[in-house]
């Protein structure tokens, strides 16, 4: 009953390019997701929360999409050449999760996904596409979705329940994202290493892409270890196609870096920069961030012996099966993709999708049993607190503002460990919380 891979192939691309060109526009999108260009004063909290407040009447009588026995929602995500293929896979296990209990009101959820090349023309022709003919869009993730946004600012009742990387798509009153984006950083995780290390925070190094967004985001993460004392001696960019890190080592290894911070770099990035710190017999503390959360970051960086007592500060559960045991939800979620996609391997990407069609359907259960876009749009403006059963820290997705919680974990025998965090069956879910910190 579900489409994945979509009705519009006309729209389809082929990316071409090698391996490593995949792996950091993934990382440039996962820190676009991280932070934006929009600043906390362009946040557009939905009007009248929980009422018809701006919503037309018309709304109301629009069931685009629904039928007696289904609801159709639209996912527009760059498939081509793989690279985000766990947003509308992740979005389905969700659907496949809700039907396999008998969906909601009886309606089974089907998703409509379509790839838009990593074309912004494309993009705005998928999103026109969901919008005539689907109920909604959930669990997009495109680094076009400005064009696509062009759609949903002339339509807005139409929902939108996906992460928007673009200030344009994120800020519409239509959008609701698990994970509102603004520039700046999380001081939490920067206030604990700064109370473990206190002799070392002023000889701090970064290894940073020199892809724009990275290096955006570096710029508001440095501003705020600023505000905290840390003082950046070296900070090395690499490009692309960069394998061996030997020489950026050094120069860290030469400026005193102490503590090296690479939340910016993707795992394979990253565990080559571990390869080179144990070829020079450098051994600064290393903290990594979600970009190298992976079960691929111990073996490319050498093994347990290598990786071990790295440490990881994100903002999301060890979704990738460390914490099953303690977080219900995550074991649902890797149990659902392996249905709805037998054998994929789920990213951050996957989770977000996820994440999105759960937001949706707490939503559309309370639309009524005959849903409309307006009814939808009325609801998902109550939901002013979600984490999503503690996989990722707590957002106000109708404030748009950033969650700033976040774990703590260490590599301990080659396997990530949280460390020093709350128990997950606590008010914050096994997450830490602090200060979010808005860049100037």
């Amino acid at each position: 009953m579900h489409t994945l891979g979509g009705r519009r192939d006309g729209a389809r691309r082929h990316l071409g390019g090698a391996t490593p060109v995949v792996a950091l526009l993934a990382a440039a999108v996962l820190l676009a997701a991280c932070s934006s260009t929009a600043s906390p004063a362009a946040t557009t909290a939905s009007p009248g929360s929980g009422t018809t407040s701006g919503i037309p009447a018309s709304a109301f009588s629009d069931h685009t999409g629904v039928t007696a026995d289904s609801v159709t929602v639209g996912n527009v995500s760059i498939l081509a050449y793989g690279l985000f293929k766990g947003a509308p896979v992740g979005t389905k296990a969700y659907a496949d999760y809700v039907n396999s209990t008998g969906g909601v009101d009886g309606r089974k959820l089907v998703v409509d996904s379509s790839d838009d090349g990593f074309q912004g023309a494309p993009n705005e022709q998928e999103t026109r596409a969901a919008v005539e003919s689907d109920f909604a869009l959930v669990g997009s993730f495109s680094l076009e979705d400005s064009y696509g946004a062009s759609v949903l600012a002339a339509d807005p009742t139409v929902s939108n329940v996906s992460v928007a990387l673009s200030p344009t798509a994120s800020d519409l009153p239509n959008t609701f994202s698990v994970n509102p984006v603004r520039v700046g950083w999380q001081l939490g995780g920067l206030e604990y290493f700064k109370q473990q290390y206190p002799g070392d925070i002023t000889h701090t190094g970064a290894i940073v892409s020199s892809e724009p967004s990275a290096q955006t985001t570096w710029g508001a993460e440095q501003q705020a270890m600023t505000s905290l004392g840390y003082k950046v001696v070296s900070d090395p960019s690499y490009t692309v196609t960069q394998t061996d890190f030997t020489q950026d080592v050094i120069a860290m290894k030469n400026a005193g870096v102490k503590i090296l911070f690479m939340e910016q770099s993707p795992q394979n990035y990253a565990g080559a920069v571990v390869k080179a710190l144990d070829q020079q017999n450098y051994h600064p503390v290393v903290v990594l961030g979600t970009a190298g959360y992976s079960e691929a970051f111990v073996p490319t960086s050498g093994g347990a012996a290598s990786a071990d007592g790295i440490w990881l500060d994100q903002g999301t559960a060890l979704y990738l099966g460390e914490d099953t045991s303690v977080i219900p939800a995550d074991q649902t979620f890797l149990h659902w993709v392996q249905v709805a996609s037998p054998g994929f391997e789920p990213d951050l990407y996957t989770l977000y999708g996820w994440l999105s069609a759960e937001l949706f359907v707490q939503a559309l259960r309370k639309s009524g049993s005959d849903p409309s876009r307006g009814s939808l749009l009325q609801q998902l403006r109550t939901i002013t607190s979600f984490s999503g059963g503690g996989l990722i820290g707590n957002v106000n997705p109708v404030a748009k503002t950033p969650s700033g919680c976040y774990i703590i974990a260490r590599v301990v025998n080659g396997t990530f460990t949280r460390t020093d965090d709350p128990p997950t069956s606590g008010a914050s879910q096994g997450f830490r919380c602090g200060t979010y910190f808005y860049a100037k």
